[in-house]
């Protein structure tokens, strides 16, 4: 079991968000770009966009033509005829970095201080490891009335670990703060970092029982969790609560977010970390999953 403030041997996290190749340690992650900007490395049809042409795909995509079009190729007086169905655009890819943001319920709901310590010695892990890849990482801790960004986005281990000792338990629910301010945090960064690829990972019962305002909680959640839907946000729940009291929210949470939802039996700070990993490296539908299940 890992004890408040340990941390794992820091191991490797690879994150294949949408359309992102990780090729070497540090800030190596790829991305499609589409601006003039970045590494040349294949073609794609673009009838009649002579933006960025690929020039050799289209010439090759225009020779198997060229005796169907001696015609044209003598009233324009050229030796080789190009039609605009020819045209072949270049596919980019520029080196980008990742946005891993954690939002972690430190309320009650969340049953034991022994679950929370083993979060607390996953995400260190996590980070460390995070850190080491030259990511971006953040923490989110909502508890009691309120959400507290613990952790802005940053590539400090330092603070990290510093941040992580010191996470407060106990108190009510507000699921909705904490979303609103994960989302925020989320908008924020791709504002001041327009490629930065986003993972939001929750940890948390699903069991929010604070409103920001005077809709019941369920729809206040429903729709904040859209939110990340909608943007295509990378969401990965990790259900807390134990299996005989699970009530399905957490599950609930993550279809709403578009994400999948992971329920860990028997918490560790190992079981937790391999976990997300998993996730991380084989992208899925929606789905629920038991740890060690089928």
């Amino acid at each position: 079991m890992v004890k408040p403030g340990e941390t794992f041997e820091p191991r490797q996290l690879d994150t294949p968000l949408d359309e992102m190749v990780r090729k070497q340690g540090g800030r190596r992650s790829q991305t499609h770009s589409k601006t003039k900007r970045g590494r040349y490395i294949q073609s794609r049809p673009a009838p009649g966009d002579t933006s960025d042409m690929a020039f050799d795909a289209t010439l090759r995509a225009a020779a198997p033509f060229q005796r169907q079009r001696e015609s044209l190729k003598r009233s324009q007086d050229v030796a080789f005829a190009i039609r605009r169905g020819d045209y072949q655009k270049k596919v980019r890819v520029r080196k980008t970095a990742n946005l891993i943001l954690f939002l972690v319920d430190g309320s009650w709901s969340m049953a034991v201080a022994e679950r929370m310590s083993a979060t607390k010695g996953a995400i260190l892990s996590l980070l460390t490891d995070a850190y080491q890849r030259r990511d971006r990482v953040g923490l989110v801790v909502f508890q009691k009335d309120r959400a507290t960004l613990v952790l802005s986005p940053t590539n400090s281990v330092l603070l990290a670990q510093r941040a992580l000792v010191n996470i407060p338990v106990g108190g009510k629910t507000p699921l909705s703060s904490g979303l609103m301010m994960a989302y925020e945090v989320i908008k924020r960064e791709k504002v001041l970092h327009p490629d930065v690829q986003p993972l939001l990972l929750v940890l948390t019962d699903g069991a929010g029982n604070v409103a920001l305002g005077s809709r019941p909680v369920q729809v206040e959640v429903a729709e904040l969790a859209g939110m990340f839907k909608q943007d295509n946000i990378h969401s990965v729940v990790i259900n807390m609560e134990q299996k005989v009291f699970d009530q399905g929210l957490a599950q609930l949470l993550a279809d709403q977010m578009g994400g999948v939802c992971y329920t860990i039996e028997d918490l560790r700070g190992d079981t937790l970390y391999e976990t997300v990993q998993k996730e991380m490296l084989a992208p899925s539908l929606p789905a629920y999953r038991d740890v060690g299940g089928k």
